[in-house]
């Protein structure tokens, strides 16, 4: 079976936020990830953001993850984000849902195709484009305001 993530180079090393020893945890989660996730759902839920945007640079910076692993694992802390967020503005009657149906289809086409790509551009690479989009989107807002 194929997939959009065929071929991406995949190891089996634990990401070096797990290598050294046992670390404490809370509940059994490591809390350098818990606060990731929080500073994540918060900006996210408050700037419409994803939390990628915050998720991905914290996860390789503080978490000494690679760039293609944050990106994968932040992806997977998108559903429940959501999720959180159209309870809380959908309770509000914030939420449009014809057009966040519209986006959503658009998102999860977009989504196949943005794996694919995630899964053959290399590491360097990755960074470079993921850094040159969070500063165009800086400088717009910046522009913008």
């Amino acid at each position: 079976m194929s997939g959009p993530l065929e071929g991406a180079a995949r190891t089996t090393e634990k990401p070096p936020a797990h290598a050294a020893g046992a670390r404490r945890t809370v509940l059994g989660l490591e809390p350098r990830f818990i606060a990731i996730g929080i500073a994540g759902g918060v900006l996210s839920g408050l700037l419409g953001v994803g939390g990628g945007i915050v998720m991905v640079p914290l996860l390789v910076l503080w978490a000494a993850y690679g760039q293609r692993d944050a990106h994968a694992l932040s992806l997977g802390a998108i559903i429940p984000i959501s999720l959180a967020s159209v309870i809380t503005y959908g309770a509000a009657g914030k939420v449009h849902y014809g057009e966040a149906i519209a986006l959503a289809v658009g998102a999860v086409a977009g989504a196949r195709i943005g794996a694919g790509a995630l899964a053959r551009i290399g590491e360097r690479q990755l960074k470079l484009v993921f850094g040159v989009f969070l500063a165009a989107v800086g400088v717009l807002m910046l522009v913008r305001a």
